[in-house]
């Protein structure tokens, strides 16, 4: 295994839901830069250091634990991309929790606000996001989705790393 990393967390859907989100990034996100899966975000940057820590923390989050209430409440545009607003009112308890545990090593976007979504197109032209945007709200639904677990990666540059996956009950 090569060195320790910086540490990304996400949370993991369920596998019809992460199906779903993931066909809209292939559609959408430019092909030579898509090289995860669609995701949730909880924290970017970790340091390497809080790994055991961290796993503790999420086992004691998630074993036995009913999985948080989640749904696609809306869209979102990121000016050069377009993602889905993810609303859970448990899913923001947990990472306040773990924001606050890890307070002194969060990076100023972890530390900042967080704006819970999935990606599903980013770096193209604002005209193109613009279009994306208004194509997908025309026929929007709020749908529920499936919040299964919390995983952990490493970062080194390209593909995430799996580090662990913490499942709900």
């Amino acid at each position: 295994m090569s060195a320790p990393a910086p540490i990304i967390v996400t949370a993991l859907f369920g596998r019809q839901d992460q199906a779903w989100f993931d066909a809209l990034r292939r559609e959408h996100f430019p092909a030579e830069r898509n090289q995860l899966d669609a995701h949730l975000t909880l924290f970017h940057h970790l340091p390497p250091s809080a790994a055991d820590e961290l796993k503790h923390r999420l086992a004691g989050e998630t074993r036995g634990v009913r999985a948080p209430v989640a749904r696609v409440g809306g869209l979102m545009s990121l000016g050069r991309g377009v993602a889905f607003r993810i609303e859970s009112p448990e899913l923001t308890a947990l990472r306040a929790s773990l924001a606050e545990a890890f307070a002194g090593l969060l990076t100023p976007q972890d530390a900042g606000g967080w704006r819970p979504h999935v990606t599903i197109q980013n770096k193209v032209t604002p005209a193109v996001a613009r279009l994306l945007l208004e194509r997908l709200q025309r026929d929007f639904r709020p749908r529920e989705v499936e919040i299964a677990g919390i995983g952990t990666w490493w970062y080194r540059g390209g593909p995430w790393e799996p580090l662990s996956r913490h499942m709900f009950a």
